[in-house]
């Protein structure tokens, strides 16, 4: 799930607000040197995420994939209920967290028709993540938990967004983790394109 998300101008407005209301201590090497255009992301791409450095909080470009088990495959997900048992992402979880912008995600039913997800009354949501480094560069994925009633009729799961207010705290405060694994998702907008032709 939620193998494809959009980003657009508005994400970048969105980390340089995060990067100014942030405290002092964490906002020293929160730079921006790069444009976004407004585009859909898949899996293996390049994207903005927030992460934590030894000088602060840093925003920078990371590939969305990690190694998988089985030759060429690439994961793009993990669930976070186990992440933390996982002897692949737990050194991830505990030291490497990090928030991925969205202004919405996808997901596909059992028919393969496509369903956009976003937050009414806002421009971003803010998935949770965790990156690693390899030798090609550092590389992330997104933690997923179980769908809300708003998700749940298109899948079972869905991404591990976060309250703008939690973002600092998931990525500097490793007691909050588990926290936010309990919690359930705030509700979701749907938009679907065959109900859109199905009125027309």
């Amino acid at each position: 799930m939620c193998g494809r998300y959009h980003v657009d101008e508005e994400t970048v407005k969105e980390i340089e607000k995060i990067i100014h209301l942030a405290d002092e201590n964490v906002r020293k090497r929160a730079s921006i040197n790069f444009q976004m255009q407004a585009r859909d992301l898949h899996p293996t791409e390049t994207a903005p995420v927030l992460t934590a450095s030894d000088s602060g909080l840093e925003c920078n470009l990371k590939r969305w994939e990690l190694p998988g088990f089985q030759g060429k495959q690439v994961l793009f997900n993990a669930r976070s209920e186990s992440a933390l048992e996982k002897k692949s992402f737990r050194e991830s979880m505990e030291h490497r967290r990090i928030v991925i912008l969205a202004v919405w995600f996808y997901e596909w039913n059992r028919n393969k028709e496509k369903n956009t997800f976003y937050r009414k009354g806002k421009p971003i949501l803010f998935m949770a993540g965790i990156y690693n480094h390899y030798e090609a560069g550092d590389c992330f994925i997104i933690l997923t938990t179980q769908a809300n009633v708003s998700v749940k009729p298109i899948h079972d799961r869905m991404p591990l967004v976060l309250e703008e207010n939690k973002i600092i705290p998931w990525i500097f405060d490793q007691q909050k983790t588990m926290e936010y694994f309990r919690k359930v998702p705030f509700l979701l907008e749907r938009k679907a394109e065959y109900e859109q032709l199905s009125l027309l």
